[in-house]
């Protein structure tokens, strides 16, 4: 998931005070996989849900509009047909062309606001999804925090974290404790029975453009 690379990248490593100098023993370090802690975490996969629940709720309002945009544009190709019309006395056809201008430039109207309304709404949307995510990662770097202080480690390194060429910045560390799985277990004591992943959405720059 993009968003999850875009907030994991600056969580390359937890560093903590009171580390042991070379004279006094053994550095204690451990890693933590982030993005699998993200994305697995109970509370992601909720706000995920409920962002695309929005999210089709939006489509739905801008499938309405094109619905009666559609309409529009039946009518005019109608009263197109009755200008071309060979038969219809030219008072008739002017009136006709009024209603078409008329309809032609409420048909334009319709479409800037339904293109106006996708813009504003899905801005929204990624807005709050961005506010969402950044929360949920503060809280599971929090608790990454605590078992660092609490288990006495010097050092947690992110091992999801990627350098610009996406390559790993630790290929390697001597002696590390992965402390992910007790994480992972501790962030989801709390989740719903029916708690299950959602659908990966990403923000999207318009709907049914």
């Amino acid at each position: 998931m993009t968003i999850i690379r875009r907030f994991t990248a600056f969580v390359l490593a937890v560093a903590f005070c009171g580390a042991v100098s070379a004279q006094e023993g053994k550095l204690k370090i451990a890693t933590v996989d982030m993005q699998q802690l993200f994305k697995e975490y109970h509370r992601t996969n909720e706000a995920q849900k409920e962002i695309n629940v929005e999210r089709a709720r939006i489509q739905k309002d801008n499938n309405d509009r094109l619905a009666r945009i559609r309409e529009l544009d039946t009518e005019l190709q109608s009263m197109r047909k009755k200008l071309e019309d060979p038969t219809i006395a030219d008072s008739t056809k002017q009136t006709v062309f009024t209603e078409w201008n008329i309809k032609q430039q409420e048909g334009i109207a319709l479409d800037r606001e339904r293109r106006e309304f996708l813009q504003r709404r899905n801005q929204l949307l990624n807005e709050k999804m961005v506010q969402r995510m950044k929360g949920i990662l503060e809280e599971i770097r929090k608790l990454v925090e605590e078992r660092a202080k609490g288990e006495d480690y010097d050092y947690v390194f992110d091992k999801s974290g990627l350098s610009t060429s996406q390559v790993p910045f630790f290929l390697y560390t001597k002696d590390a404790t992965d402390i992910t799985a007790g994480l992972l277990k501790d962030l989801n004591k709390d989740a719903p029975a029916e708690a299950a992943p959602a659908e990966e959405s990403a923000p999207s720059e318009g709907a049914g453009k």
